[in-house]
């Protein structure tokens, strides 16, 4: 059985090493500790890890920005937002990140482990801070609705590839397979997988195929290179 790859994202060193000690004594999970050295983007790409737990309150980067482009970036590494005080007006901007989970710093040991557990299994918990709660969803519907109205920009649905994902894309347009293009770039074989995967999900295609033909014709990559 793979285990769950975690991630943890946030600058209270603290807060991190508790929070990698608990998941840690967890067998079904694998732990990536946040590498403060590191572009946190360039951290995600190299790690694609599962489940992503992101602080809210980063000070040198905006916390909810970063998850936004985490989420639109790396679709299959999914974000749970922590945050030190959980409120509606910040419920609201994490649904727009499309942060999957959204939980306060304080939330118990057995809760965290298993909403990563539901958000590896592709299940949205955040969906239920809407649903059990009538008055939230009509605050954040609300919301939505005022910034449809004020002509605010939403993002392509395609949402755009990776310098990575463009490489092992125009790598599978050349014939190439996924055993070859990990040869080619030095990297694993799951790790191509685990791009192919977001690619796929980033086009809407079918399959390796669809998703070249689409990279062509949307001009994502060239034709003529092949």
């Amino acid at each position: 059985m793979n285990k769950i790859t975690v991630m943890i994202i946030d600058e209270q060193p603290f807060f991190r090493a508790g929070v990698c000690q608990m998941l840690s004594q967890q067998s079904e999970f694998k732990i990536f500790d946040y590498d403060t050295t590191q572009d946190t983007l360039e951290l995600i790409e190299a790690q694609l890890p599962d489940v992503v737990l992101l602080g809210s309150d980063l000070a040198t980067i905006n916390g909810l920005e970063l998850g936004r482009k985490i989420s639109r970036y790396y679709p299959n590494s999914k974000v749970i937002m922590l945050s030190p005080n959980p409120n509606d007006v910040e419920l609201f901007e994490i649904i727009r990140t499309a942060a999957v989970a959204y939980l306060g710093k304080n939330t118990s040991s057995e809760e965290l482990i298993d909403t990563i557990m539901r958000v590896s299994r592709g299940e949205y918990p955040i969906n239920e801070s809407l649903m059990t709660q009538p008055q939230v969803a009509g605050h954040i519907l609300k919301r939505f609705h005022d910034s449809f109205s004020k002509g605010e920009v939403i993002e392509d649905v395609m949402a755009p590839l990776t310098h990575r994902e463009t490489q092992i894309l125009t790598y599978i347009a050349e014939g190439n397979s996924n055993k070859q293009i990990a040869h080619i770039l030095d990297i694993s074989e799951q790790t191509i997988k685990n791009h192919v995967s977001s690619i796929l999900r980033k086009l809407n295609a079918n399959d390796r195929a669809h998703a070249a033909v689409l990279a062509i014709r949307h001009g994502l990559i060239s034709a003529e290179e092949q």
